[in-house]
């Protein structure tokens, strides 16, 4: 436990020191990325480029497609996972009916509920994770809240400080901002920390319903990828990975994609000197259902963060530079490929945190 911390400290002074290291270098004003809550724009983003826009485009459905032809081109054929055998249970129904009311709240504007209306995104949240897991209940007869409750309820704190530190990069990248009230600064981590610890909880237990479907069996035996097995590729990614945390700062309209890549690549190429087991151990041997869940989970959570935020009164906005055309709600169409690597975070982070609960119960 408690190499585990120290190595955590460590990690956390990388991911939180390299991007401040990049402004130091740059030469840049210190005190506009410390403005709480962040409400100054000081990036000037570049306009839509075809070039770009094409180029992002070819390679994310390069990536997506090599991987989806080959699952649905196997010949295996995967035994249908029972799906009737478990009621869906009463909480469920409390939790579908009380989140169908929330988004009528979230997007409507009664005077009467005016004092509530800039929080509806709490509550829209907690009733998806209530229904997410009442799902996969009645497929499995199991899930987080039932079978894992302290793991369940360690999610949420674990997650605020999570998604905290996205907002931290997003610091110096400024890809998105959010409008519509303004909070002092107290109130504005109050309420920003509890609406940011629902965000694995949402994840993850997306991502175990997501399992519990046959089709993901098919993502077992494909290609098998050994080269984050390698400690020379960890070294090469560590160097690549924490270049791109400092260079965000200095170049943010090129390096904006590596907000969502770099911590994880960080992460992972410390985690593969130590033999520990990571999220991209399964595929050396072809097991993708890992990776491929993940990511579906949190592009499945995106299109409902994405959607219940377009006619909210607090809401977030986005600057994406060279890509920010055809949006999908708020979101320009490409920002959705930002879910992929985020999943992988959120299921790296839950494998760490289940580690540590398990050696506390040791």
């Amino acid at each position: 436990m408690k190499k585990l911390l120290i190595k955590l400290i460590i990690l956390s002074v990388i991911l939180l020191g390299l991007p401040f290291l990049g402004i130091t270098l740059a030469g840049f004003p210190v005190n506009r990325y410390l403005e709480f809550p962040p409400e100054t724009q000081y990036i000037d983003h570049a306009p839509f480029s075809w070039i770009a826009f094409t180029g992002y485009s070819l390679f994310i459905v390069a990536v997506i497609l090599s991987i989806f032809i080959k699952i649905f081109r196997k010949e295996k054929q995967v035994a249908p996972k029972p799906t009737e055998f478990y009621p869906f249970p009463l909480w469920g129904w409390i939790g579908l009916f009380t989140g169908l009311t929330a988004w009528v709240l979230a997007w409507t504007r009664f005077p009467w509920f005016a004092g509530f209306q800039p929080h509806t995104f709490i509550p829209l949240w907690f009733f998806f994770i209530l229904v997410i897991n009442a799902l996969t209940y009645k497929r499995t007869g199991s899930c987080m809240i039932i079978n894992r409750p302290k793991y369940f309820i360690m999610l949420f704190p674990v997650s605020a400080a999570f998604w905290w530190f996205f907002e931290y990069l997003n610091r110096f990248v400024q890809n998105w901002q959010y409008i519509g009230l303004h909070f002092s600064s107290l109130e504005y981590f109050f309420y920003a920390s509890i609406s940011f610890s629902t965000v694995l909880p949402a994840v993850l237990g997306t991502r175990e319903w997501i399992q519990s479907f046959s089709w993901v069996e098919k993502c077992n035996n494909l290609i098998p990828l050994g080269i984050f097995q390698s400690k020379p590729v960890a070294i090469s990614l560590f160097i690549a990975s924490s270049a791109g945390l400092v260079g965000i700062s200095i170049w943010p309209d090129y390096l904006f994609p590596l907000l969502w890549i770099s911590p994880l690549l960080v992460i992972v190429s410390l985690q593969i000197p130590a033999g520990e087991n990571h999220i991209f151990s399964d595929i050396a041997r072809g097991d993708w259902r890992l990776v491929i869940s993940s990511a579906l989970a949190a592009l499945f959570c995106g299109c409902f963060w994405e959607m219940w935020n377009y006619f909210s009164l607090a809401k977030w906005i986005y600057n994406v530079p060279f890509v920010h055309r055809y949006e999908v709600f708020e979101m320009p169409v490409l920002g959705f490929a930002g879910y992929l690597p985020f999943g992988l975070e959120c299921s790296l982070i839950g494998k760490i945190l289940a580690r540590i609960s398990r050696e506390r119960s040791l």
